[in-house]
C-alpha cells in the first residue's frame, strides 16, 4: 500500500522505491479476511489450508499468532533485508513441510508449490493495489510501475523464482483475470469464508459488535466473481457508502506521522528482529 509521490520523486524501480515511506498499516486490517479469501478460492491454496495439520497455524484456534505470522510475512517481505527475507523463508519452511495432499484429499497440492505460491502472491499484491486506490486515488505511473515489481517479494520470500512473477503490469493483468475466472468456492470452503468473515474465531461479544460491519466491508473488497462464489449481495449504494468510508479513513491516515501510518507492520517488523536476535521462534 502506496501513498501519492510528489513529481519530483518518481521511482523507477524497487531498489529506489522506499516502500516504508508509504504504507498504510490500517489498510491490512480492512482488507485482511477478503484476502484470504481470494487466496483460498483456489481449490489446492483452500483445502492445504483447511486440511493443515499444524494447528499453530490455524486462524480459528489460535487468531492472534496467526494474525502475528501473517502481519510479520508482509512487513518482512516489504521492509525486510535480503537476509532477514532469507530467514523467514527458511521459518515458513518448517511449517510449511507438512502441508501437502494426502489420498483422500480432494485435490492435489503442496505448499511449496510455486504455482500456488505465485496466485497467493498475485492476491496480496492485487488487495494491496486496490485498497491503495480506494484510499488515496490513483498511482501515476512510475509508481505503480515501481510498486508492482516491489510485489514479486511476496512470492520470492516464499520458494517462488522472481522469474515467474510476471514481467509487467499487462501481463499481471492477464494473469489475474485467467486465474481469478479459474477460481470456485465449494460448500465446506463456503462454510469456512463464512467462519472467517463472521469472526468465529473471536469471543462471542466481539463478534456481535463487529461482525456485521466486518462483513460489510469483506463483501465489497472481493471481485465481483468471487461476492458470486460466495452468494453475497452487493448493491450500489453499498459500494458508495464503502468508497466514502475509505477515502475518509485515507485522508485522516495521511495526516498522521509515518510510524503510525505504518502500524503495526512496523511493530511485527521488530519483534521478528528482536525474535531472531534471542534466538527464538520466527513463526
Amino acid at each position: 500500500m502506496t501513498r501519492p509521490l510528489s513529481a519530483t520523486h518518481r521511482p523507477e524501480s524497487p531498489d529506489s522505491f522506499d516502500i516504508g515511506r508509504h504504507l498504510d498499516g490500517v489498510a491490512g486490517l480492512f482488507g485482511g479476511v477478503a484476502n484470504v479469501i481470494m487466496q483460498l478460492s483456489a481449490p489446492p491454496v483452500g483445502y492445504g489450508v483447511l486440511e493443515s495439520t499444524v494447528d499453530s497455524g490455524n486462524v480459528m484456534l489460535h487468531p492472534v499468532k496467526r494474525l502475528r505470522t501473517t502481519l510479520t510475512y508482509l512487513s518482512v517481505a516489504m521492509l525486510g533485508t535480503d537476509e532477514e527475507r532469507a530467514a523467514y523463508r527458511e521459518a515458513i519452511n518448517v511449517s510449511h513441510r507438512p502441508v501437502h495432499s494426502t489420498d483422500s484429499s480432494p485435490v492435489h497440492y503442496n505448499a511449496f508449490d510455486p504455482t500456488l505460491q505465485l496466485w497467493v502472491a498475485a492476491c496480496l499484491h492485487w488487495g494491496a493495489r486496490d485498497l491503495y486506490e480506494r484510499m488515496h486515488g490513483p498511482m501515476d505511473e512510475a509508481t505503480a510501475d515501481a510498486f508492482y515489481r516491489l510485489g514479486a517479494r511476496l512470492g520470492t520470500t516464499l520458494q517462488m523464482p522472481a522469474a515467474m512473477w510476471p514481467p509487467d503490469r499487462r501481463a499481471f493483468a492477464e494473469y489475474w483475470s485467467a486465474n481469478l475466472a479459474a477460481t470456485s468456492i465449494d460448500p465446506t470452503v463456503r462454510a469456512y469464508f463464512d467462519d472467517l468473515i463472521d469472526l468465529r474465531m473471536l469471543p462471542r461479544p466481539a463478534q456481535l459488535a463487529f461482525g456485521r460491519l466486518h462483513r460489510f466491508f469483506v463483501t465489497g473488497l472481493l471481485p465481483r466473481h468471487l461476492r458470486d462464489e460466495m452468494g453475497m449481495t452487493w448493491t450500489d449504494r453499498d459500494e458508495r457508502v464503502l468508497g466514502h468510508l475509505l477515502r475518509a479513513v485515507g485522508a485522516a491516515e495521511s495526516r498522521l506521522p509515518r510510524t503510525i501510518r505504518a502500524f503495526p507492520l512496523n511493530a511485527y517488523l521488530l519483534d521478528m528482529r528482536i525474535r531472531r536476535r534471542l534466538g527464538l521462534r520466527l513463526v
